[in-house]
């Protein structure tokens, strides 16, 4: 008998901290702040790059937080459309909202396929971690059911084999395999749900206080993750497919970005958060997460909302290390709280229409339907 899974403030803190991660390398992305080959490794370039060694983790952390909990979950159709929902909200929304203020959509040099990524934004991956992420779903009542009824051993067998092929070979062969997707697709998605169903499955081992401390772990990782992307930086001026060194370290299906969101995800699994308000806070802020990667990661907002924050304090590129950290802090901050702001907005949206759609017919029958995916 599989147990429950439940919100636990814990990992919902994770989820926020992850979300941050998301906008941080986001931004060390749009403002150009992270060094290329050929560059001098200033020291404000440095500073982000090792800001981007500690938050390259953020995508393992929501695939992985998702395998620990959905591993123990039934298929949900209402789940998946409501997910499908909300994508198609904001790829719209945004559309209609850009468009009205004279965002240039494509529109005379591509005419209506420009709205393709608009009006069909999962198989058009207008969001490429939505379309990797529904497809993993879609593919959760057959993991769930190996899970449940694999062995322990034969677990650890198949999940060796998939890690070994998609991310230690790639990180110990300085080559790139056609093969490799940087961890950007559904199967090392599959990878890293895997790891967090099985740290689900072993959890009474690492929960556990031990000698070997999961923070330690995280900061090795991140750091030698720091240190590989120098080391291939300075390297890279003398070998061939620089680009590809360069940025080998910063590759979610690198061993070490693996390594260091599986470490950070068991050290919050040891943090006990007692029930109160402030639990209840972390659980209503993180299930606006996902609506503030799909707010700031419109394909009409992308690449303009750091122009719109640089026009106002600044660029980042221009200022010393103490006030570069202060713009890039809240310039997260204000991302965060205004896509916080626009899902909280959608969310009483869909419960409003929720509440008047409850009896329909189609509301019944998707009901019964998911009554018998149960059985």
């Amino acid at each position: 008998m599989m147990e429950k899974a439940g919100r636990q403030a814990n990992y919902e803190l994770l989820r926020i901290i992850a979300m941050w991660m998301v906008i941080t390398l986001h931004y060390l992305n749009h403002t150009g702040m992270l060094p290329a080959a050929g560059e001098d490794m200033v020291l404000s370039r440095a500073a982000a790059l090792l800001i981007e060694s500690f938050c390259i983790i953020a995508v393992n952390l929501y695939v992985m937080i998702s395998g620990y909990f959905l591993s123990l979950s039934d298929f949900s159709l209402t789940r998946l459309l409501r997910l499908l929902c909300q994508v198609w909200f904001y790829s719209l929304l945004l559309l209609l909202v850009m468009g009205g203020l004279g965002a240039d959509i494509g529109w005379q040099e591509e005419g209506i396929y420009s709205l393709l990524p608009f009006l069909f934004p999962i198989r058009a991956e207008h969001y490429w971690f939505a379309t990797s992420y529904v497809i993993l779903y879609l593919l959760t009542p057959i993991l769930n059911t190996a899970v449940r009824h694999m062995g322990r051993r034969s677990f650890q067998v198949t999940l060796a084999g998939l890690l070994l092929f998609f991310s230690v070979s790639k990180s110990v062969v300085p080559l790139q395999f056609v093969t490799d997707s940087f961890g950007y697709d559904f199967g090392w998605f599959i990878c890293v749900y895997l790891t967090g169903a099985y740290f689900r499955r072993c959890r009474a081992g690492w929960e556990k206080d031990t000698a070997l401390s999961p923070w330690l772990v995280y900061i090795a990782c991140s750091l030698l993750t720091f240190g590989t992307a120098l080391w291939a930086f300075y390297f890279s001026g003398t070998a061939g497919g620089a680009a590809y060194l360069t940025a080998l370290p910063f590759h979610y299906n690198f061993i070490l970005c693996l390594a260091a969101a599986a470490a950070l995800f068991c050290a919050f699994g040891r943090i006990r958060i007692q029930e109160g308000r402030a639990s209840r806070l972390i659980c209503r802020l993180s299930s606006l997460t996902f609506g503030v990667y799909l707010f700031h990661e419109h394909i009409l907002l992308r690449s303009r909302w750091i122009g719109y924050i640089e026009a106002c304090i600044g660029r980042a590129a221009d200022l010393p290390v103490p006030l570069f950290l202060l713009h890039w802090l809240f310039s997260v901050l204000l991302i965060y709280a205004a896509g916080s702001l626009v899902d909280a907005l959608r969310l009483y949206i869909f419960r409003l229409a929720g509440s008047y759609t409850a009896g329909t017919p189609a509301a019944v029958h998707l009901k019964r339907l998911e009554e018998e995916l149960k059985s």
